[in-house]
C-alpha cells in the first residue's frame, strides 16, 4: 500500500516538475519571438516589450500552478471561479490597453510605418515622431504632437506617403489668366523649383517636374508636381514656393484670373 502511494506521489511529482519545465520552456520561446520580430531600438519599445513579457509569465505560470494543484487532487473549482470573476474585471478594466498592446504589435510587425515616415489618418497628416506599443505619436504641420491610440490606427485607413524614402511627392495648383501664355508660366515655375534646395529632381531616379493643365471659365489651372527630400515640411516648402513664383509671376505680367472688364485695365497699369 505504502509503495503504491510513493508510486503516485512520485507519478504527480513528475508531471509537476515537467509542468513546470513546459511553463519556462514556453516562456522563453514566447519572450524570444516577441523580442526577434518587435525588435528592441530604442528604450520607449524596450519598456513596453518587458511589459508584455511580465503580463505573459503571470499568465502561464498561473495556469501552471492551477495544473500542479489538480495534479494533486486539489479542489481548484473556486479558485477557477475567483481568477474567472477577477479575470474578466481586469479584462473589462485593461479592455483599451491590451486592445492597444495587440495593435501595436500588429503595426510593429506588419511595419506599416516607421519613425520617420509622413502618413495620412483619417484627415490628419503628419510625421511619425514615435511609435509604443500603445500609441503613435505624429507631428503635424502646424508642430502640434498628437497621440493616438494604436487601436485607433488599425481601424483607420493609413496612407504612408513616403515608406521610409524620406521623399515626397507634393503638389500645388497655380492659377493664372486664360489669356497669359501658359507655356511660360510652366516655364518660370520649373525654374523656380529647379533652384529650390528641398526639390528634388533626378531623372534616374524618376524624380521629374510635371505638370497637369486644366481650363476653366477665364482661368487656367497649372498643377505641379515635384519630389521634395524634407517631407515634415512640406507645407512650409509649398508657402515658399508659392510666394516667389507669385512674385515671378508679377514680375512678367502672368496675371491671376480676372473678368474681361478689370483685365484691360490690370494691362494697362503695367504698361
Amino acid at each position: 500500500m505504502l509503495e503504491l502511494i510513493d508510486i503516485v506521489v512520485l507519478t504527480r511529482a513528475i508531471q509537476a516538475v515537467i509542468i513546470v519545465v513546459s511553463a519556462f520552456l514556453l516562456l522563453k520561446l514566447f519572450n524570444r519571438l516577441l523580442t526577434r520580430v518587435i525588435g528592441a531600438k530604442n528604450e520607449a519599445i524596450k519598456r513596453a516589450i518587458n511589459n508584455v513579457k511580465r503580463f505573459l509569465q503571470i499568465i502561464i505560470y498561473s495556469v501552471a500552478v492551477i495544473l500542479i494543484l489538480w495534479i494533486f487532487e486539489v479542489d481548484v473549482t473556486g479558485l477557477l471561479a475567483g481568477l474567472g470573476i477577477g479575470a474578466l474585471v481586469i479584462g473589462f478594466a485593461l479592455k483599451d490597453i491590451i486592445e492597444n498592446w495587440v495593435s501595436g504589435l500588429l503595426i510593429f510587425t506588419g511595419k506599416t510605418y516607421r519613425i520617420g515616415d509622413v502618413i495620412q489618418v483619417g484627415d490628419l497628416k503628419g510625421v511619425v515622431k514615435a511609435i509604443s506599443l500603445r500609441t503613435t505619436v505624429l507631428k503635424t504641420y502646424d508642430r502640434n504632437e498628437v497621440i493616438i491610440p494604436n487601436s485607433t490606427m488599425i481601424n483607420e485607413r493609413i496612407v504612408n506617403l513616403t515608406a521610409g524614402r524620406h521623399e515626397l511627392i507634393s503638389s500645388i495648383t497655380f492659377s493664372i489668366d486664360y489669356t497669359c501664355n501658359t507655356d511660360k508660366a510652366k516655364q518660370i515655375i520649373e525654374e523656380i523649383l529647379k533652384k529650390e534646395e528641398s526639390v528634388v529632381v533626378d531623372e534616374k531616379r524618376k524624380r521629374e517636374i510635371r505638370f497637369i493643365v486644366k481650363t476653366k471659365g477665364w482661368a487656367t489651372g497649372i498643377e505641379t508636381l515635384f519630389w521634395i527630400n524634407r517631407p515634415w515640411d512640406e507645407e512650409f516648402i509649398k508657402s515658399k514656393i508659392a510666394e516667389t513664383v507669385k512674385k515671378e509671376f508679377e514680375r512678367k505680367n502672368i496675371l491671376p484670373p480676372l473678368p474681361a472688364g478689370m483685365r484691360e485695365g490690370r494691362l494697362k497699369s503695367r504698361k
